[in-house]
């Protein structure tokens, strides 16, 4: 299978289940079915095998009590003119940054699937034309906790670049979701909630606003996260939802998940509230989806709308100065104007 670029967020969610890797030196394809070459990049494909847990699985699916034990297989295909040797390990799984289901480098160390998974050798080596099947064995601890698990089986080979001579590995596998039983506990929850304002210079218009938050794992069970976000006012006026937002891509338990959503046409209301809304989705052995309880958290940041302030103040300083000039007027005019008393007159006798 031929690794292709890193895919936006909507490409991700519409092949969540695929878990590819691109390392500094190697090169990863484990996805839900078989996996093949393509375009040269490798020669051989794995597929699950027909056995008591079915035939033409698209992956590994598990369910078994802490201290349990299963075998199973991975069949090795070579479509090249020439013997193939391949080295073989398992791995745990983990999400991306872009949204990505991935697995850790043989050098990482495992503490789930990939110490749980052994096959029953290190390497296998293929004829041309030809298939191996690859016993393994999955051992759980007796204090495997419970939940969900993700990891792969994976084929792989080192070969110097034919472009500048560096060791280039390739690998291929298939995924395995395991879940150990015991109580399930699916949650998530928001951390780093933000709502940043950016104003408007129409001191009557509306701005936008950018709500940014990350969504964690807390529980454990795989869970995808769907997404609801609005800005509102003062006792809940002014109330702006954004766009509606992709569903998080399938979160294992502990992973994390940054957005960031803009929100147009938002009044600078002084003091806004930010709302963010998660409602768990749980996926069952099945394929079927189950909604959880609502999870939500609120953050508040200002924004003064401040050309509006300025206006009123200079529309409030005039309002002043129109009242007192014409009060001072009076004033000077009365220190100007002379004041008359009136005229005293004597009384004299014969006037009495």
């Amino acid at each position: 299978m031929h690794l292709p670029k890193p895919r936006t967020t909507a490409a991700v969610l519409a092949q969540a289940t695929a878990v590819m890797l691109l390392a500094a030196f190697g090169l990863l394809t484990v996805g839900t079915g078989p996996a093949a070459a393509a375009d040269g990049d490798v020669s051989w494909a794995v597929r699950t095998p027909s056995n008591n847990f079915g035939s033409g699985r698209q992956n590994y699916t598990y369910t078994l009590n802490p201290g349990g034990q299963l075998k199973d297989g991975l069949v090795v295909v070579n479509h090249g003119a020439t013997p193939l040797n391949l080295a073989l390990y398992a791995a745990d799984g983990f999400t991306t940054k872009e949204g990505q289901l991935d697995l850790v480098t043989p050098d990482a160390k495992s503490t789930g699937i990939g110490a749980w998974v052994h096959t029953d050798r290190p390497d296998v080596t293929v004829g041309p034309g030809q298939s191996v099947e690859v016993p393994f064995q999955l051992t759980l601890p007796d204090n495997a906790a419970p939940g969900d698990y993700l990891g792969g089986v994976v084929t792989s080979l080192t070969q110097a670049s034919k472009a500048d001579g560096t060791n280039v590995a390739r690998r291929v596998g298939i995924r395995i979701r395991l879940r150990v039983g015991g109580a399930l506990k699916p949650s998530l929850s928001v951390e780093d909630l933000q709502v940043r304002y950016s104003g408007t210079p129409n001191p009557f218009g509306k701005g936008d606003a950018t709500v940014t938050y990350t969504i964690r794992n807390t529980g454990n069970a795989i869970v995808t996260a769907r997404q609801a976000v609005s800005i509102s006012g003062p006792f809940g006026g002014l109330n702006v939802r954004a766009a509606q937002i992709e569903d998080s891509p399938p979160l294992l338990p502990g992973d994390i998940w940054k957005v960031s959503v803009p929100v147009p046409g938002v009044a600078p209301a002084v003091k806004l509230t930010g709302t963010v809304t998660l409602v768990p989705l749980l996926t069952d052995a099945s394929g079927s989806i189950a909604p959880l309880a609502t999870v939500e958290a609120t953050t508040h940041a200002w924004a003064l709308p401040w050309l509006l302030l300025l206006l009123l103040a200079v529309i409030s300083g005039l309002l002043v100065v129109t009242a007192l000039v014409p009060r001072r007027w009076r004033a000077k005019l009365r220190e100007n104007v002379p004041i008359h008393k009136p005229a005293e007159h004597s009384v004299s006798p014969l006037d009495a």
